[in-house]
């Protein structure tokens, strides 16, 4: 499944980004794997962050040294909610058309649990998560087409992980 989408910043530029379902770290020439956003279920409910540049949004961050996905989301998702990942899986990725190199973000789908209460990330960025009922998940963030594809995929995940 491919999606093609070009959206204007609010510095008036085009950006356009395709999405892709299939190996994540396939055809990675003129292209680097610069983070994740990591689409949380703990309970049955959908984990949101409060983020200062963007609002409430999934978790996730950019990739540090040679983390590998699996690293990049068990510590983005314990710094960002004080959660563990207990299970998690590749929806997608997506590929930013912004500058040379084009980026690449990972989108995976994860099963969590608390390690305790959440207070702060350790940057200081994120002050606030919030567990919601993921079918009202477009009241806090909407990204288009792409978006609606990742949640229909993490919803399919999440119905198949409740099965096992």
């Amino acid at each position: 499944m491919e999606i093609k989408r070009t959206y204007t910043r609010d510095t008036g530029e085009s950006v356009d980004v395709i999405y892709n379902e299939g190996e994540p770290l396939g055809n990675m020439e003129g292209k680097i794997f610069q983070g994740i956003h990591a689409f949380v279920f703990c309970d049955g409910k959908m984990v949101l962050v409060n983020h200062p540049r963007g609002g409430w949004m999934p978790p996730g961050g950019g990739r540090e040294g040679e983390e590998t996905i699996e690293e990049v989301v068990i510590r983005e998702v314990r710094e960002e909610t004080n959660m563990k990942v207990l299970y998690q899986e590749v929806i997608g990725f997506q590929d930013i058309y912004e500058r040379d190199p084009i980026t690449r973000q990972i989108r995976s789908f994860c099963i969590v649990e608390p390690y305790g209460e959440f207070t702060a990330d350790p940057d200081g960025e994120i002050m606030e998560i919030k567990l919601i009922d993921p079918a009202e998940y477009k009241k806090y963030f909407d990204w288009g087409p792409i978006g609606e594809r990742i949640m229909e995929r993490a919803m399919e995940m999440l119905k198949a992980y409740q099965v096992k």
